[in-house]
């Protein structure tokens, strides 16, 4: 049986709908995040991503590795960004400088400095809460979605069989495949491989890694070769393939569905007639000077 994320049934809001409007919403909450810049639309969709959040029923436990992994890449790009004012060009021309913090060293007679503006500013910080509420919208399906639905879900939603089919493996690829580096693991170091004393540079440890990557290779392409002798015993794509479990809209599930296509349909409109781009406040204006 494959492998999938650490799902459980929670009891949460999350899992209270069924899975095609949560996909549905899902799509259209990040459509209409990443399709503004203002800061004022985007703290709503913020709390609406920590809502979902906070009522998932995930512990801090089973998915910090994921929070630390995430937190810590969109801060340092957001950082990044703010220092060096890359990717914010074409939402902004002119920049309002608030101070100028300068290096204590010299690199060849030259000061670095760094010119802290209205812009830079409120761009790091727009990208910081984009980022964020998509990325954690993302984190919950893998946690809150049943993987034996997977499949069905995807074919709820109007993709053919085979598509369907191929994205819920796709989906159960990564933590199959790190179930089988841990066992693979495990079994070598039984036989006194110790992969903590690996020493060299990185083409010496990444050569000393053949005993582990070799065999967890071998195994993804025979297991692929398992999945696909399976179904073709089965016939699978010959004709409509039916389905074990089956969907059933609620009342609760066209409310969320109708509420995230009116949410994307008001970000497209706002976005036809001008609104959507970088906000700077009056008072960052006023406080930077001409």
């Amino acid at each position: 049986m494959l492998v999938t994320w650490r799902y459980r049934p929670r009891n949460s809001l999350v899992q209270s709908f069924d899975p095609r409007a949560w996909i549905i919403f899902f799509l259209c909450f990040m459509g209409a995040t990443l399709m503004t810049w203002d800061l004022r639309a985007l703290i709503p969709l913020l709390i609406i991503a920590l809502v979902c959040i906070l009522t998932s029923g995930i512990t801090w436990q089973e998915s910090r590795r994921a929070w630390l992994f995430m937190g810590g890449f969109i801060v340092f790009f957001a950082v990044l960004t703010f220092l060096t004012g890359r990717g914010g060009m074409e939402h902004y021309g002119d920049e309002h400088v608030i101070t100028t913090l300068y290096a204590p060293f010299t690199i060849l007679g030259w000061q670095p400095k760094i010119d802290v503006t209205v812009e830079r500013a409120m761009f790091a910080l727009s990208q910081l809460v984009r980022v964020f509420s998509v990325a954690s919208m993302t984190i919950l399906i893998p946690y809150t979605l049943n993987p034996s639905q997977y499949g069905i879900t995807f074919r709820g939603l109007g993709l053919p069989d085979k598509i369907a089919y191929a994205m819920e493996l796709t989906m159960r690829f990564i933590p199959t495949y790190a179930r089988d580096f841990q066992l693979t693991l495990d079994a070598q170091r039984a036989r006194g491989y110790e992969i903590e004393k690996l020493k060299g540079g990185l083409f010496a440890q990444v050569r000393k890694l053949a005993p582990l990557i070799v065999p967890v290779t071998i195994h993804a392409i025979a297991g692929s070769e398992d999945i696909i002798d399976a179904m073709d015993l089965r016939a699978f794509g010959v004709q409509p393939r039916t389905w074990l479990q089956q969907l059933c809209y609620r009342r609760r599930d066209y409310v969320l569905t109708v509420s995230a296509v009116l949410l994307f349909l008001v970000s497209i409109t706002l976005s036809l007639f001008g609104y959507g781009d970088l906000w700077l406040p009056d008072w960052a204006l006023a406080w930077a000077g001409p």
